[in-house]
């Protein structure tokens, strides 16, 4: 096995080729060993959101990339990053404070979906909306209103990109009577293959975006597919389900410099 890289978010903690330091902001509290490991390393792994914007105004490399932090649970970017890419998007506006909130009506008619534009993670912080006193409820909740059409399914495709390639990818079946695939929310993890056009279009979103380190959320309907967004935190049930050691994978991509 090669010298061991560094990272500071705690991932990877598990991978022997791996040195895990922690994330303290601030970089003072580094004994003075850990401070030199992360000046000297050419690259830091999972820097963290703080991080990464650090070490991209000195130069130096992360994984996951800088681009990928820049989206990190962040709706609103990567609607607004699908559609400058042209990346097949469900239709979705963001409409800020109560007079734009007015609005919403003017663009979308029931049902459709509202989000927590930021910071939600698992299913959390997305609701169904198909009435006047549900939109009512959520733009109470939501200070912005990120609001996206409804595109009934009953299950959606995870597809993992690590690197510059697909490493896993699975279905999501929501469970009964949710409107959901989330496994968090108890959705089931089906291995039924995925088709290549939708790992073509998961990697081709990807790398697009700039994201190393990555699940693509994909919809089929009639014929159409849909990225829904982009998870980087994204959870390892899918691996759980398939037999695949994920920290194995991660220790071999980056014994291989894949990453």
């Amino acid at each position: 096995m090669k010298k061991k890289v560094i990272a500071l978010e705690a991932r990877l903690r598990d991978c022997k080729n791996v040195i895990t330091l922690g994330v303290l902001p601030n970089f003072s509290d580094y004994n003075t060993q850990d401070a030199k490991r992360i000046k000297d390393a050419v690259k830091i792994y999972y820097p963290s959101t703080f991080y990464a914007d650090l070490f991209n105004s000195m130069g130096k490399m992360t994984f996951p990339s800088y681009n990928t932090y820049k989206c990190v649970q962040d709706k609103i970017k990567q609607t607004a990053l699908f559609n400058l890419l042209d990346i097949p998007h469900p239709k979705t506006r963001t409409f800020y404070g109560n007079r734009q909130k007015k609005a919403i009506l003017d663009y979308f008619e029931f049902p459709f979906i509202g989000k927590i534009p930021k910071g939600s993670a698992l299913g959390r912080g997305v609701y169904l909306i198909s009435g006047k006193a549900d939109l009512s409820e959520y733009c109470n909740i939501a200070n912005t209103a990120y609001i996206q059409e409804y595109i009934p399914s009953d299950r959606d495709i995870r597809v993992v990109i690590v690197g510059d390639r697909v490493v896993h990818a699975y279905w999501r079946i929501a469970a009964p009577g949710d409107f959901r695939s989330n496994i968090a929310l108890g959705g089931k993890v089906s291995l039924e293959p995925v088709p290549k056009q939708i790992l073509d279009l998961a990697l081709h979103t990807a790398v697009s975006c700039g994201w190393d380190d990555v699940g693509i959320d994909i919809i089929s309907q009639k014929g159409e597919l849909y990225v829904i967004e982009a998870n980087m935190k994204y959870g390892k049930e899918g691996f759980r389900a398939a037999g695949i050691n994920y920290i194995q994978l991660m220790e071999t991509m980056i014994e291989n410099e894949e990453i």
